[in-house]
């Protein structure tokens, strides 16, 4: 028997990102309870016979936008309509709202048939970044986050307050940065650490910022997922020898938000 249900403990969700660390997704060692506070209502799981088998995110960040992620199904579960019956569930959970996902090659037919429409790419880069402290650029304080948070919306064209509470209040291995104009997070993966969001007015602030959060975590290598209006900071970064190694579409159900070119780098492919 199938049940569909909500996943509302820290420890369901870092199963499921247990799950996507198994599909090659490479989560943060403490994603999970920034991505539960983001929306607590918002993971999905499905059972079978009180066995979880596949999971699902459609995070409420706005009265107005949604974003969809972490859509998975145990291999031997697949192509019996589990996931899809937990996706109509899930996707309820937005109502009228714009939902956002990153969507990989081989679902992007499938989401297109829910309604999504491609709007761009988001393109993951990796490689060595020498850490680099700056005089400019110092550890967020509690007191920066207001104004971090009204960079974060103007950037991205639409407001994720409890998600950026979350993730910028930090912890041992994800830490935030900042300048007068910008900001960056970084944070431990199971492999490497990942720098997102990255938000800044120039490339080279970008770069200043992504190397300032790297140099508050252990030697390590560094991924960025771009999204493809950010080509100085792509050209930038591919002058320190990174290189691509994923993409995805980013998809829009509805009227998809107007981010500034000052978003250099996004949060997450999960959670947007």
């Amino acid at each position: 028997m199938i049940r569909y249900r909500q996943a509302d403990t820290v420890q369901e969700v870092a199963q499921i990102l247990d799950w996507a660390a198994n599909e090659g997704w490479n989560p943060g060692l403490s994603d999970a309870a920034a991505f539960l506070a983001a929306d607590p209502e918002g993971f999905f799981l499905a059972d079978r016979d009180g066995e979880p088998v596949a999971a699902i995110s459609v995070v409420n960040h706005s009265e107005a936008m949604a974003f969809l992620g972490l859509y998975l199904c145990r291999p031997e579960c697949r192509g019996q309509g589990i996931g899809y019956g937990l996706w109509q569930q899930a996707l309820a959970h937005a109502g009228e709202r714009t939902v956002g996902l990153d969507g990989v090659a081989a679902q992007q037919a499938n989401y297109a048939r829910s309604g999504f429409v491609r709007s761009g790419a988001t393109r993951r880069f990796e490689g060595a970044l020498e850490p680099r402290p700056d005089a400019a650029i110092a550890r967020a304080r509690p007191e920066d986050l207001a104004r971090l948070q009204a960079l974060d919306t103007t950037a991205g064209g639409y407001a994720r307050p409890r998600f950026l509470t979350a993730w910028l209040e930090g912890a041992p291995d994800r830490i935030t940065v900042c300048s007068e104009t910008g900001f960056a997070t970084a944070r431990l993966c199971r492999e490497g650490a990942k720098i997102g969001p990255v938000i800044a007015p120039t490339p080279a602030e970008a770069l200043a910022l992504a190397r300032a959060a790297l140099a508050e975590l252990p030697p390590v290598k560094a991924i960025i997922d771009l999204p493809d209006s950010a080509t100085g900071f792509e050209a930038l970064l591919r002058a320190e020898g990174f290189v691509e190694t994923f993409a995805t579409a980013r998809m829009y159900r509805g009227t998809s938000p107007k981010p500034l070119p000052m978003l250099q780098a996004i949060a997450t492919m999960e959670l947007g």
